[in-house]
């Protein structure tokens, strides 16, 4: 371990070991498997018991959101022919599912075609059901607002949603204000799914992306019944100053919503569990660099700060840590930076944080401080960041003078919102591809 602590590389392959360890502790599919089970006719959802005894049209189910196939496929494992139909909403994949489900490329970050596709599809699935009074299992992950889509009002057009999803996403709300929002435009979210289904026994398995608690904003939460808000969507398109760029369509809906609410029969079953979300991945993480011999720190509250106040709390942290321990510092935290894009360059917020650490602490060298080797990661669980193709990246105290010896300017990246580029320059973007699963981002900073 001596080694490990004293050596820049070795702590390198340190921060991308506990990621990836972190990593395949949130295996949707996994996940699945582990909360359902069949025996006979007893169908058992986590601790929720349903019998499908007297039960001849079976099980219905609606999959939504980046973790979708994996937890289908989980599904149909689990069930078999009980399984009657299913609709999925998800990122296109390798991923096969048996012919009981119709599957739709749902578009990320913004709607598309096939957003609204798959709306329809499970619309006339969950009708269906509710004639039978079969009973539904809803997965619900990450990125399904914009995976299944449709409006309120049907005269909104697809051109339109798309304007307020790229509006939303790139003006510097937090996830919670982009989904009220959302929720008041359309008819999939805010307990739009299970409103179409008032006579079926529901189920919601969760891979959530947001805050502890907070699983009715996963995916804009459409099972999950509207519940008074401290801030409408009126009050959001304000803040943000959103008025000149959205739609006209889109703020008549958001001045014309009100919240709704569905007949739920006596006998109706209505339960949610989360089965994975980001302090899984924390857990996993921090659990990591105990085995490799840091002296770890969860900084829990470092969540959904603006991006530059949550780098730079998170850097002095570690380093403030540093002098008293006598073992390598780990700092863990997660959750989603709010990141307003400035240029039209490729990235996301965790390149971004990524390239805000390594121009901190070049800073911090030419300043004459002494420092201790430090490496910082940041990437998401789902293998995505904003636009690019990585999941984030890993940055170093040597990280700036590396570019500038091959003519990298890291401010001018910094300014464009090109962190992607400036890291795949070299070598040192986190890629994995889509990883099925969406528990938010995982932040890991290491100090020898």
């Amino acid at each position: 371990m001596k080694k490990l602590l004293a050596d820049l590389p070795s702590l390198r392959r340190a921060a991308r070991e506990i990621f990836d360890r972190a990593l395949k502790s949130v295996d949707a599919g996994e996940a699945v498997r582990r909360a359902v089970s069949l025996e006979g006719s007893r169908l058992e959802l986590v601790d929720t018991n349903i019998s499908l005894a007297h039960n001849r049209a079976g099980v219905y189910s609606v999959a939504v959101g980046k973790a979708a196939r994996p937890m289908a496929s989980a599904l149909s494992e689990a069930l078999g022919e009980r399984l009657t139909a299913g609709v999925v909403a998800a990122p296109a994949s390798e991923v096969l599912l048996p012919d009981c489900w119709r599957v739709f490329a749902g578009g990320h970050p913004l709607p598309n075609i096939e957003s609204l596709n798959a709306a329809r599809a499970a619309f006339e699935l969950l009708r269906r059901a509710n004639v039978e009074s079969a009973p539904v299992i809803f997965l619900i992950s990450g990125g399904g607002s914009a995976m299944m889509e449709w409006p309120r009002d049907e005269r909104t057009t697809l051109d339109e949603l798309r304007a307020m999803n790229e509006a939303l996403v790139s003006c510097g709300a937090s996830i919670g204000e982009i989904n009220c929002v959302r929720r008041a435009v359309s008819a999939v979210k805010g307990g739009g799914l299970a409103r179409l289904a008032p006579n079926c026994d529901q189920v919601s398995l969760i891979v959530s992306d947001t805050n502890a608690k907070d699983e009715a904003s996963v995916a804009s939460g459409p099972t999950f019944e509207e519940t008074h808000e401290d801030v409408t969507a009126a009050d959001v398109i304000t803040r943000h100053r959103l008025e000149t760029k959205l739609p006209e369509s889109i703020l008549r809906a958001v001045r014309s919503h009100g919240r709704a609410t569905s007949p739920n029969p006596a006998r109706a079953l209505r339960q949610h569990y989360v089965l994975l979300d980001n302090g899984s991945a924390l857990a996993s993480a921090a659990d990591a660099a105990r085995s490799l011999g840091f002296a770890v720190e969860v900084a829990r509250d470092v969540i959904e700060q603006p991006i530059a106040e949550g780098c730079a709390a998170l850097l002095n942290r570690l380093l403030s840590r540093r002098a008293d321990a006598r073992r390598g510092a780990c700092l863990i935290s997660g959750g989603e930076f709010a990141c307003p894009v400035r240029g039209g360059g490729v990235g996301g917020r965790n390149t971004e944080s990524a390239l805000r650490w390594a121009i901190e602490l070049d800073a911090l060298a030419k300043s004459g401080a002494v420092l201790p080797h430090t490496v910082a990661l940041s990437a998401g669980t789902d293998g995505v960041d904003g636009n690019g193709p990585a999941a984030g990246a890993v940055a170093d105290e040597t990280t700036v003078e590396r570019a500038r010896q091959i003519g990298l300017d890291a401010r001018r990246f910094l300014d464009d919102s090109n962190a992607y580029a400036f890291f795949g320059a070299l070598g040192d973007a986190i890629v994995t591809g889509p990883t099925g699963t969406n528990v938010r981002d995982v932040r890991i900073m290491l100090a020898g």
